[in-house]
């Protein structure tokens, strides 16, 4: 049984705990927040990154994981679970159960109505903290708007969206291009408001 998510706990019993929950957790400073599940979109498009990605790397020294690799932020003893996440060269895990990687290089994240606000704030000035980040994505499940910022040498972020189906997006630090219509292929957007 998980302890309650005030209740705070060691990362090593963070981890043991994790492998036997049927529920995910972020973990932070000793502190455990439940997941939630995804909508319709949110996993298309998901499904969609990762077979672009995938189909790239296949001659590439590059992995694509999906949202259940966990990485850890050691400065802040945080681990959160990506939507999608990016390693190359050699991917580096916390242990020898490779459930925990260390340096990832791009880090996606699809948007919700529920962590829109936290994907934008606190999670990218938490991801910002790894120094292996090359690039953050963020991608709206409710319109065509991918959003991605990258790092100079000089540490400071640059900005770019993308709002339209032709555009490809181009990932600089590990050299592919995705087309913004093959992100969203099978999603149809929901009228709101």
């Amino acid at each position: 049984m998980l302890p309650s998510e005030k209740e705070r706990i060691g990362s090593e019993e963070y981890l043991r705990l994790e492998r036997k929950s049927e529920i995910r957790h972020e973990y932070i400073d000793g502190e455990l927040f439940s997941m939630t599940g995804a909508s319709f979109e949110h996993n298309q498009i998901s499904a969609n990154i990762v077979r672009v990605l995938g189909n790239q790397f296949l001659e590439k020294p590059c992995y694509v994981f999906s949202s259940d690799m966990k990485v850890r932020i050691p400065e802040i003893e945080k681990y959160t679970y990506p939507d999608i996440v990016v390693a190359c060269e050699e991917a580096s895990f916390e242990d020898d159960n490779n459930e925990v990687l260390l340096n990832p290089l791009a880090i996606f994240e699809i948007l919700s109505d529920s962590t829109e606000a936290y994907d934008r704030g606190k999670k990218f000035a938490h991801y910002r903290l790894l120094q292996s980040l090359a690039e953050y994505v963020l991608v709206s499940q409710h319109d065509c708007r991918v959003e991605k910022f990258w790092r100079r040498d000089d540490h400071t972020w640059i900005y770019k969206e993308y709002r339209n189906m032709e555009h490809v997006l181009e990932m600089d630090s590990f050299d592919c291009g995705l087309p913004i219509v093959e992100m969203y292929r099978k999603v149809e957007f929901r009228k709101t408001g």
